[in-house]
């Protein structure tokens, strides 16, 4: 017997047909069929003999579905099934639609590349089963054609307000289950003065709400989850709040509004910075619509939230918790500040268990998701560590290594394309012994250009605030009027490249210039060590070369380049970096550069975090050229924008002419 059959239909229509009595308000039965609803406390009809279910059956040419079947020998019928249908059909009104709302040409758009399902429900219209009698613009029908193995038949309702697909239940039996779900969401968001809506299912799921909120503490999130997401479905306060919160961290930030737990003081401060971060991300929505999500809130609380929506934007947001947990936040935001990923999660992780809730409805740490810093540091795989990690005071089982959450080792994670398959050109150096601040004094000019931050040295080129890469590219284009075909300044995001070293990352570099190019490797490595690579083997555009100097001391000890399929060396390269070990005849680029990258890491010990350059916020700064000035009669040009009309300037004997000058094209 399975279990649609084997559902005791007579228990659960009495409970809910009981609860529905008792929440009515002093006159909200109105009409004579209510009244006698609610003296009866029961919603349903006579039951259905046999002999007429099989009428009804041979009326329609089909036998019933197994648990509409056993519905029917309960109720002959369903008053207030839901918030929309008032009375559903039993043997006698049941009848096949036959495209009679007109809604089959509602759905005619979908053409014939469509998956199966979403032709099931274009075609519902014409061969469903409709069952609504009496409702608000909703239609309900059984689909003879969307049959399990049970002989179900699935439900589509669509109502006039949704604007958008028909929703299907897999059976009558869940329908209904819906139906009664929705009654009790729809009950327990009551007005003032009307009766407490209290009862045994109430209770049972206030219950469940509380062993969710201690398992997801204790590190069990995926059994919290479920249970969150049953009582959500009936409405039950807190459930909706608890629940985003732990999607939050899984990454879901589709209708993430922590309800009211986000407008409550006590919590506000953790769960206002995601909810104001994940609206400044989205910066086509009107600032009004913060307000709309924040109803509720007192003014001293919606004024916070938009000075923190400043913030936000700006990119000057902290999140400062209190306490131990606090301590190690501002250790793990210096590490991440200087791409040190790994070490700013382990950092947190470690601290977690100490990690104090706001209050009871508090299942972890989330305003960090709206520090600039920190918020990088968020992976799916990390998520699902910290929610499985116990704290607030909880004990369980600490979680294994999580696989995912850390950076690959070395640099050979470079040759790998990345998501969006844009890199295909980059250049970085590597310095010993030196701090990632210390970098712009070695490869800036004095008077580099600054685009905002004050972490520089001793008054010099100074680096900018800490901002992705491709925010960082924007500001130092914003404004910008020249442009010059010699001057190659590199924008670059510097950080830790594991144990001492440092790095200055270029992710979208200039077209190599090999005549003209002049490596930084050699005015980096004043009392040290300094390693260039360009690699451009995987470039779109112009010749695969591949680039690698190293220098000591401020000289350069050994270098080559390889273009146009030649290899031009200088010193004395070491074996494992001799190029002819990767540019034979008939060598791939793509596994000669990833074999010279592992090469470069394994003989200097140095590596570059993925995740802080591709996902992260680091501090950068605008190198000095990486070209030499042009040579007497080698030309350039340079271009002059000017508002509202352009200027494109070329040289001539030295000076400036204007392009539409006679005789310069």
């Amino acid at each position: 017997m399975t279990e649609t059959t084997a559902f005791d239909w007579r228990s659960f229509l009495l409970k809910w047909s009981g609860e529905w009595a008792d929440s009515l308000g002093e006159g909200e039965a109105r009409s004579e069929e209510q009244k006698a609803a609610r003296l009866a406390r029961w919603l349903g009809l006579p039951p259905a003999p046999e002999e007429r279910i099989a009428a009804m059956e041979e009326r329609l040419g089909r036998r019933m579905p197994p648990s509409y079947r056993e519905f029917l020998k309960v109720s002959d019928g369903w008053r207030e099934a839901g918030g929309s249908v008032s009375l559903l059909a039993g043997t006698a009104d049941a009848h096949w639609h036959e495209d009679e709302s007109g809604l089959a040409e509602n759905f005619a758009y979908l053409d014939e590349d469509i998956e199966p399902g979403e032709r099931r429900q274009a075609d519902v219209w014409r061969r469903g089963l409709r069952l609504d009698v009496e409702s608000d613009m909703t239609y309900v029908l059984l689909d003879p054609e969307d049959v399990d193995e049970d002989g179900e038949w699935a439900v589509v309702t669509w109502a006039g307000w949704w604007g958008d697909s028909p929703r299907r239940h897999a059976s009558f039996l869940e329908f209904m289950r819906d139906m009664h779900r929705q009654f009790h969401s729809l009950r327990a968001r009551r007005s003032d003065g009307e009766p407490v809506f209290a009862n045994d299912t109430t209770h049972e799921l206030d219950a469940l709400v509380e062993q969710a909120r201690l398992k997801a503490l204790r590190g069990d999130w995926e059994e919290a989850g479920k249970a969150l997401d049953e009582a959500k479905e009936y409405g039950r306060p807190r459930a909706a709040g608890l629940r985003d919160q732990i999607r939050r961290l899984l990454g879901q930030t589709y209708m993430m509004y922590f309800e009211d737990l986000v407008t409550d003081a006590r919590y506000a401060p953790e769960l206002l910075p995601p909810l104001v971060a994940e609206h400044a991300a989205h910066s086509y929505r009107a600032d009004s619509t913060l307000e709309f999500q924040l109803r509720g809130a007192d003014d001293e609380l919606v004024a916070s939230a938009y000075a923190m929506l400043g913030d936000v934007r700006n990119g000057t947001y902290r999140y400062t918790p209190a306490g131990p947990f606090g301590e190690a936040v501002e250790r793990a935001r210096e590490l991440a500040r200087w791409a040190d990923t790994d070490a700013a999660w382990r950092t947190l992780m470690d601290a977690l268990p100490l990690w104090e809730p706001l209050g009871p409805d508090h299942l972890a740490p989330l305003g960090w998701l709206a520090d600039p810093v920190l918020g990088q540091l968020l992976t799916p795989e990390r998520g699902r560590e910290l929610l499985s990690t116990p704290r607030g005071g909880q004990t369980g089982a600490a979680p294994g290594p999580v696989a995912g959450t850390d950076d690959p080792a070395g640099l050979a994670w470079l040759a790998e394309p990345d998501p969006g398959n844009k890199r295909t050109s980059y250049r970085f150096v590597l310095v010993e012994g030196v701090e990632p601040g210390e970098l712009p004094g070695r490869l800036a000019d004095g008077d580099a250009e600054e685009d905002g931050g004050a972490d520089g040295a001793g008054g010099g080129p100074v680096l900018n605030a800490p901002m992705t890469l491709w925010d960082a590219h924007r500001a130092r284009h914003e404004g910008q009027r020249e442009f010059s075909s010699y001057d190659d300044r590199a924008l670059v995001a510097v950080g830790r490249a594991g144990a001492g070293w440092s790095f200055a990352f270029d992710s979208e570099p200039a077209p190599f210039g090999g005549q003209r190019f002049v490596s930084p490797a050699a005015a980096a490595s004043g009392g040290t060590r300094a390693v260039v690579v360009w690699s451009g083997l995987r470039a779109w555009h112009g010749t695969p070369f591949f680039h690698l100097s190293v220098a000591q001391d401020g000289i350069e000890d050994y270098a080559f380049t390889f273009a146009d399929g030649e290899v031009r060396r200088s010193g004395d390269i070491p074996p494992s970096l001799d190029p002819d070990r990767f540019f034979g005849a008939g060598a791939d680029g793509v596994e000669a550069e990833r074999s010279l990258l592992e090469a470069v890491s394994e003989q200097f010990g140095a590596r570059l975090p993925r995740h802080a350059l591709t996902q992260g916020r680091l501090h950068t700064f605008v190198t000095r050229s990486w070209t030499r000035p042009p040579r007497d009669g080698e030309g350039y040009a340079v271009i002059q924008l000017s508002w509202p009309a352009e200027q494109v300037a070329l040289p001539v004997d030295g000076k400036l002419a204007a392009a539409d000058e006679p005789g310069h094209g």
